[in-house]
């Protein structure tokens, strides 16, 4: 081997961080078509300085998830988009996990709302199941949104990520603000629900929100591993 040679296989990765993760850097897909959760995402991610698409955006189709946990899916979602767009890709799978439903939804929480994502039917629905198990006080309505992050990259390298919230589930469902079952969970600590809490109250970041949702305390691991040391960019 040449001494070029020797070089080239010693020398650091630039894209590694010193613990053997990748950085984050340039241009990123965000697997959804979600428009919502794409929202919610952007407001996480732009302030690292990251251009991002959604797969909307660029017309890429959505896989079949077929993953038996929020983590698969992720991986799924972030691995198709990758691999079409040759871009790195961002991806999320994240649901409502309810105690006295044996974790319904789950890994099916958007299915619950079907095709028209009707999420007050969804509602009503864990209601209903709730009320037929006789799950009326508080500690029978224990909760937790869980979500899982993965970021995938066109040569197959991956990181992944999860985090969750916990609380309880209240009816009826309190507030406007936020997109699927967030009118109806109530956060641990906190008197109003998700429906009732401003985006940057729920997803804003140290120092200027606490990282509450599950999707910004997975985030906040991803921040901290992969997007040059967790600082945005100013």
């Amino acid at each position: 081997m040449s001494d070029a040679r020797s070089l080239d296989a010693i020398r650091p990765d630039p894209r590694m961080t010193e613990h053997g993760h990748r950085r984050i850097a340039g241009r990123l897909v965000v697997a959804t078509h979600n428009a919502g959760k794409m929202r919610e995402l952007a407001e996480l991610i732009g302030p690292y300085g990251v251009e991002i698409r959604s797969a909307g955006e660029l017309g890429l189709g959505e896989p079949e998830e077929t993953g038996e946990s929020f983590r698969e899916n992720a991986r799924i979602k972030a691995a198709a988009a990758a691999a079409a767009s040759g871009w790195p890709a961002f991806a999320d799978d994240s649901g409502l996990t309810v105690d006295a439903l044996e974790g319904a939804p789950g890994i099916y929480s958007a299915r619950w709302a079907g095709p028209d994502k009707n999420f007050a039917g969804a509602m009503q629905r864990i209601e209903d199941e709730l009320r037929a198990r006789g799950a009326t006080t508080p500690g029978a309505r224990r909760a937790h949104f869980v979500c899982a992050l993965c970021v995938a990259w066109p040569d197959g390298h991956l990181e992944e990520f999860e985090a969750r919230v916990d609380g309880t589930l209240v009816w009826p469902p309190r507030g406007t603000l936020g997109f699927g079952y967030d009118p109806m969970f109530l956060p641990d600590g906190f008197d109003r629900t998700f429906g009732e809490m401003s985006s940057e109250e729920k997803h804003g970041l140290p120092p200027h929100g606490a990282g509450l949702s599950h999707r910004a305390r997975a985030f906040l691991k991803l921040a901290q591993t992969c997007l040059e040391a967790g600082k945005p960019a100013v």
